[in-house]
């Protein structure tokens, strides 16, 4: 019997290490801010504070450069993605700006003055001159052409409320109450996954980071098994991931994370 039962044990512990994402803290740093945003792989860190959206990078020599517009009301979100075309957007204006590397503005689209009215909730970063867009008047998402100011492609209607959309150049991700969906530039639906009660997501690639309270998963590309990423415990305000590294923005820390993925 114990023989039988040493081997449970020898074939069962390998399988069961696949189970979870561990993690290796590389460094944390004190970050005063309102909100954390994000840091890609050149250390270029994007937060606000009081309203204003700041960048502090080593290009900038230690001095933190900030971009404002009080009169379009509070900063609903800001996408890095493409940091030469940075996104910020101000939903009580239904408002997007385009800005440069240096926080600089290059486009405004105002969705509200166009020849067809959208009402916006979410923004993401599309390839060339493009948005992803969702749109609550049709209950639709939009590859948005900001140059043009025509549609380059939408989906079908999504009939669950739109908690988070994140994008990279060929794929956009919408996370609804019920749902985690994937589409095409096309617009076409490649994957849709059920939503076990998370609130938020980041892409890394094509690879899914879920955030659910104070914990996080982590759902590969190609795959269906959403795995938990093991992690102290600390009150996670935002977090952003780049390359397999987890940045946590919590008690006025930024944390640094290596993520081990088999």
């Amino acid at each position: 019997m114990k023989y039988h039962l040493y081997l449970l044990c020898v074939f069962t512990l390998p399988i069961a290490s696949q189970d979870i994402i561990k993690t290796t803290l590389k460094e944390n740093k004190e970050l005063f801010a309102d909100a954390f945003v994000s840091t890609n792989n050149f250390d270029t860190t994007f937060y606000i504070l009081e309203n204003v959206l700041f960048k502090n990078s080593v290009d900038t020599k230690g001095i933190d450069i900030g971009y404002s517009n009080f009169q379009l009301g509070a900063i609903t979100s800001v996408n890095t993605f493409n940091p030469l075309k940075i996104n910020i957007f101000y939903k009580d204006f239904n408002t997007a700006l385009i800005l440069d590397n240096r926080l600089a503005e290059m486009f405004k689209i105002d969705f509200s003055t166009l020849p067809e009215y959208k009402n916006i909730s979410h923004i993401s970063t599309g390839s060339d001159n493009t948005l992803w867009i969702f749109n609550e008047n049709t209950q639709q998402l939009e590859l948005f052409d900001y140059k043009t100011n025509t549609t380059r492609a939408k989906t079908l209607p999504i009939q669950s409320p739109v908690l988070d959309v994140k994008s990279n150049y060929n794929y956009c991700w919408v996370l609804t109450k019920t749902h985690l969906y994937k589409y095409d530039y096309f617009g076409n639906l490649m994957i849709k996954t059920k939503n076990d009660a998370f609130e938020s997501i980041a892409i890394d690639n094509e690879d899914v980071i879920l955030k659910k309270g104070n914990t996080l998963s982590y759902l590969k590309k190609n795959t269906e098994s959403i795995l938990p990423i093991s992690l102290p415990n600390l009150l996670i305000n935002q977090f952003s991931v780049a390359n397999q590294t987890l940045y946590l923005y919590a008690a006025e820390t930024l944390y640094k994370y290596q993520l081990k993925i088999n």
